[in-house]
């Protein structure tokens, strides 16, 4: 936006040591509803099923559809971010989580509330491309890693706020009003994006939004590191898509929990997240980062075989709930902080969007998956099946890790 003179007025956005004041913030929660759906399908599963007589198995292909849906439109949201810019990728990403929670509150039953969940990724699809191209954009070189972690716990911050206040607010008003409350609030969002980000310049097929430089060719084995975060993150991916949907459902099933409390372990799970990407992110330094998704991956394969073990042993499911959010979910933001440090310029959002398809594509395969063990009752042998999934990512980063410090790096994105 420019006004008469031609100058560019003050951008709402006040610089505090580098960084705009509030874009933290901002990112923070546009992560937070990218994937608010997940976390609301699976803090309220018990009254999803009692209510609207879904199945375990249903369950989990609410999850399969939002997902896959994600994962197929990532590599065209990629390029849409690069294209349009990061303020209309942000307050469009808000509208559609709007959209679709809004949707999810009025589902009648279970055909409905699939079409909500496929609805609701398409703002997955735009939420890591359109956040890291924000922080390639504004934020200084040497803090991108903070910032990028910071960000990437709104996914956290999502699951506390869906596991605990919504999940209260449910045995308030009804799990419809709680999933309208956060329709309502994710609006909001969209509205402060709206003001708060400066415009963007006319969108121009082919040419990158500001922050991303001009296109230039990858460094020797370029693509290779996004292709092996890809498949990292799709093991990843499908572990913790499994303990998000079927957490809380354990809790009620298996460990004799009211509804409440085993929201309370999504909840738990989310702040610990929170701690833990942004803790990690901030330690992922150019030398340590390429070490760290193996090392989480490790820590995650620990957490899911804690879980099997509070099938006979229940106060594991709080360290096992705590254990999952500092080492497994924090590998998706150490992939992010990777992403930034690696892409060339003007690739930024497309080789977001590539790891995230991988990741979403998890997403989609990890609680089917599970959930054919769950309808059985199987759950010790679930979450055995999260650990061996924990392990093959472990085992995909580990390999990467090798191979780069044996071409010094060159295997970039």
């Amino acid at each position: 936006m420019r006004t008469a003179s031609g100058t560019t007025p003050t951008s709402p956005i006040e610089l505090d040591r580098g960084v705009p004041r509030g874009l933290t913030a901002l990112l923070t929660t546009a992560m937070a509803f990218s994937m608010m759906q997940l976390f609301l399908i699976g803090a309220l599963g018990p009254r999803f099923v009692d209510g609207l007589g879904v199945s375990e198995a249903v369950l989990g292909l609410t999850t399969t559809v939002g997902f896959g849906t994600a994962a197929v439109l990532s590599p065209v949201g990629g390029r849409i971010v690069d294209r349009v810019g990061p303020r209309r990728a942000l307050v469009g990403l808000l509208a559609l989580a709007a959209a679709a929670l809004g949707l999810i509150g009025a589902a009648p039953g279970p055909a409905l509330l699939l079409a909500a969940v496929a609805l609701g990724g398409l703002p997955q699809a735009l939420a890591n491309p359109a956040t890291n191209k924000a922080i390639l954009a504004a934020v200084p070189a040497p803090k991108r890693g903070v910032v990028a972690g910071a960000k990437q716990s709104g996914v956290q911050l999502g699951a506390f706020a869906a596991g605990l206040p919504l999940a209260t607010a449910a045995g308030l008003f009804g799990w419809r009003g709680a999933v309208w409350v956060a329709a309502g609030a994710a609006l909001l969002a969209s509205l402060w994006a709206w003001r708060a980000l400066p415009a963007d310049p006319p969108p121009k097929a082919g040419a990158p939004s500001p922050g991303g430089g001009a296109p230039r060719a990858p460094s020797p084995g370029g693509g290779s590191l996004v292709a092996w975060l890809a498949a990292f993150s799709l093991f990843l991916g499908a572990g913790i898509a499994s303990v998000n949907t079927y957490l809380a459902l354990f809790g009620v099933l298996r460990l004799g929990m009211g509804p409440a409390v085993a929201g309370t372990l999504v909840a738990v799970l989310g702040i610990a997240g929170i701690g833990g990407r942004v803790g990690w992110s901030r330690a992922a330094t150019p030398g340590r980062a390429p070490w760290f998704p193996g090392l989480l991956a490790g820590g995650a394969v620990a957490a899911a075989l804690l879980l099997a073990l509070a099938v006979r042993v229940e106060p594991l499911v709080w360290v096992a709930a705590v254990a999952v959010g500092v080492f497994a979910v924090s590998g998706n933001a150490v992939s992010m902080v990777l992403v930034l440090q690696r892409s060339a310029p003007g690739r930024a959002g497309q080789d977001s969007a590539l790891v995230a398809a991988g990741f979403f594509a998890g997403f989609a395969v990890g609680p089917p998956l599970f959930g054919l063990l769950a309808e059985r009752g199987r759950y010790g042998q679930g979450w055995l099946l999260v650990a061996a999934e924990f392990a093959v990512a472990g085992a995909v980063a580990c390999a990467w890790a090798l191979r780069d410090r044996r071409t010094g790096g060159s295997t970039g994105a």
